[in-house]
């Protein structure tokens, strides 16, 4: 890793601290980024006009007791990737050939997403217990590595 993927995953940290989710550790930021300039950025939340888990003051999948890694597709959020890649069509930016710097690992979904949307290459810090999306991402020959800090 780079100074460059340093202070990317830095900033995806910070982006994640956004976050309206209501389990702390699932607190996920996202930014994608092209030529070393920042394209857009993204945390899992709610959408627009939707009460947020904060607001709601729970965790539909805690209250259901879904194992994480799993039903991804209940839960009011959407997910820090996703959001980066909506307001990158949103806003008219192309992310082709970008690299997409995660607090956590893409899930299946996401992956697809990343993939259909042409970022070449994904950064995350924290696993997630998704190794389908690992292997999506290896077919469609995107590039993905688990971010480490330097050591001196």
């Amino acid at each position: 890793m780079n100074k460059w993927d340093k202070r990317f995953m830095s900033l995806a940290e910070t982006v994640g601290g956004w976050s309206s989710c209501y389990q702390e550790n699932r607190h996920v930021g996202a930014v994608i980024v092209k030529d070393k300039r920042v394209m857009t950025t993204g945390y899992n939340g709610a959408p627009s006009g939707i009460r947020n888990c904060v607001e709601k003051q729970e965790c539909l999948r805690r209250k259901l007791n879904i194992p994480s890694g799993t039903q991804q597709e209940i839960c009011y959020a959407v997910h820090a990737e996703q959001n980066a890649i909506i307001q990158a069509a949103k806003y008219g930016i192309c992310v082709q050939g970008a690299t997409l710097y995660c607090t956590h690992q893409p899930c299946v979904i996401c992956a697809k997403m990343i993939i259909n949307a042409g970022i070449s290459r994904v950064i995350y810090r924290y696993g997630y217990p998704d190794s389908f999306s690992l292997r999506l991402f290896e077919e469609a020959g995107v590039i993905i590595e688990k971010y480490q800090e330097e050591t001196e």
